[in-house]
């Protein structure tokens, strides 16, 4: 596998304090919705046209609704020779469901 897939409370405890990069992979209209609090926007539609615009001296953390569209993005990034990615389990509405609040 060319990324790791991230628990909730792994990302949460390893991350914690750290300077990484939070890319939420849905599409505008579902991150307008609420998203993770420090969540960069870039959808999976528009990855392969933008993904230069993440850069590579951080790690990366990928984030959707329950965790496909992320891992599918981890995927093609990692394809593009990115290392440091890490793939939040569950999503967005794992983060919710777990009582943390998302920002608008």
């Amino acid at each position: 596998m060319s990324y790791i897939d991230l628990s909730l409370d792994d990302y949460l405890t390893q991350f914690k304090g750290m300077d990484y990069y939070l890319i939420d992979v849905r599409e505008e209209d579902e991150y307008a919705d609420g998203h993770l609090p420090g969540t960069v926007n870039l959808p999976l539609s528009e990855l392969e046209a933008r993904y230069r615009e993440i850069g590579t001296d951080k790690p990366i953390v990928l984030v959707c609704a329950r965790g496909g569209r992320s891992a599918q993005a981890a995927e093609y990034l990692a394809y593009q020779g990115y290392q440091n990615l890490y793939n939040l389990e569950g999503g967005t509405l794992g983060y919710m469901k777990a009582g943390h609040p998302l920002e608008k």
